[in-house]
């Protein structure tokens, strides 16, 4: 059998020998990454490092390795949405698994350990802000992962068809999808002290997630008809944007995946709490001891 040499074109590298958005090289690769949203979040984890080797900025994409209590990890910022995402577990695992001097697939896999923490908004009335919540599954709006092979092996194909019908989903939407976290990570992580619950990761942070500033929303009954669904004793929890494509891609690629979320929205009791960030270093601080 031939082994494929991927074209420059489709795994672009930089001169340095780095990921193209990411601009890490191989050997600043950790085993344990924690992902976050916001560019700044990462120099917050950072404090509690006892080292730092590297610190890394490529536009939205911000990384700093270093060793926390004796375990060498990273915190890389992945920016909003599903698609950011995307390049990054991409580029991530082609660190990880790819020989970049020849384009080849390593006969070796390395597995990474990935946990999100973000902020998120719930949807039901005995979730409040400060909570911590757990994606034990995560359900995609984008669309992206139904664009690999093999999605279907990873994916609830039961619980999305439930979906598809309980909420009405219009089928000029993409077709949602349905990844469950790794359950090693959910019960290490926060088996004991979070919520577990459904996360939708939402496309989009207006109309996607049911809020209407001077649009009207397609769909005006979406937000009840999610927040009514039970499947299997499972209950969707909150909304965020990128828990079901991280997810999804780990297990299709070999990893294992996370998102853990803050709450700072009650979107039925109609609060925000724009005064989270010691709730979130909290969480932070949970994260680095369990990871």
């Amino acid at each position: 059998m031939t082994t494929r040499v991927i074209p420059s074109s489709e795994l672009i590298i930089n001169g340095d020998g780095s990921a193209f958005h990411i601009h890490l090289t191989p050997e600043q690769l950790r085993d344990k990454i924690i992902l976050v949203g916001d560019p700044g979040r990462v120099d917050m984890v950072a404090e509690y490092f006892d080292t730092i080797e590297y610190n890394v900025t490529s536009r939205e994409f911000h990384a700093i390795g270093g060793t926390y209590k004796g375990k060498k990890l990273m915190c890389i910022s992945h920016g909003i949405g599903s698609d950011n995402i995307e390049i990054v577990m991409t580029e991530l695992d082609a660190l990880a698994n790819i020989d970049f001097d020849t384009r080849t697939i390593k006969p070796e896999h390395r597995t990474l350990t990935l946990v999100r923490v973000g902020t998120s908004g719930s949807l039901q009335e005995d979730i409040h802000a400060g909570d911590y919540v757990m994606a034990t599954k995560g359900i995609g709006t984008d669309g992206i992962l139904n664009f690999y092979a093999g999605r279907n092996a990873v994916c609830d194909l039961v619980m999305e068809d439930a979906l598809v019908r309980h909420t009405q989903w219009m089928k000029s939407w993409a077709a949602p999808y349905i990844v469950d976290a790794d359950p090693e990570l959910v019960s290490r992580i926060g088996e004991r002290d979070m919520i577990h619950g459904c996360t939708v990761a939402a496309v989009g942070f207006y109309a996607p997630q049911g809020r209407m500033i001077r649009l009207p929303l397609a769909s005006p009954e979406l937000i009840d008809r999610l927040e009514s669904f039970v499947f299997e004793g499972n209950r969707i929890t909150n909304f965020e944007m990128e828990s079901a494509c991280l997810q999804g891609l780990a297990r299709l690629l070999g990893h294992k995946a996370l998102t853990c979320c803050c709450i700072i929205a009650e979107r039925r009791n109609t609060k925000a709490d724009t005064d989270y960030k010691p709730r979130v270093r909290g969480l932070i601080e949970t994260v680095l001891d369990r990871i």
